[in-house]
């Protein structure tokens, strides 16, 4: 899709990582340092539009560019997170998941972690 940023990324050969089906990139926006983003080729709107083999593609890819953060920054932890829908905090409607690595004292409490998308039902 021309007016999609994801594509035009793919297009643009703005990333680090690649495989058949996805490629990986560091967020514009990052959470914390080392923060990225793993995206299939293919323009899907989210998780449920992905075949097996994409979705395969790109745990492959998470699981290579964990490798590349850890050696590079030394993180303590990670975050994986999808954002599927308006609602859910989607901005780019092109499947997208998020490698978030977390460094102690990151925050004050981490408990809950991905429950914080609801601060209020973030601790337990």
């Amino acid at each position: 899709m021309e007016d999609c940023f994801f594509c035009k990324v793919i297009n643009d050969k703005d990333f680090f990582l690649e495989n058949d089906l996805a490629i990986a990139r560091f967020d514009n926006f990052p959470v914390n340092e080392g923060h990225l983003e793993v995206i299939p080729k293919r323009h899907i709107k989210d998780w449920w539009g992905a075949t097996s083999e994409e979705k395969v593609a790109i745990f492959d890819l998470i699981d290579e560019a964990k490798k590349f953060v850890d050696k590079k920054y030394h993180p303590d932890a990670y975050n994986i997170g999808i954002n599927l829908g308006e609602a859910a905090g989607q901005s780019i409607m092109h499947l997208h998941v998020h490698l978030i690595p977390r460094y102690k004292g990151d925050v004050p409490n981490p408990r809950g972690g991905v429950r914080g998308v609801i601060p209020q039902k973030q601790n337990y």
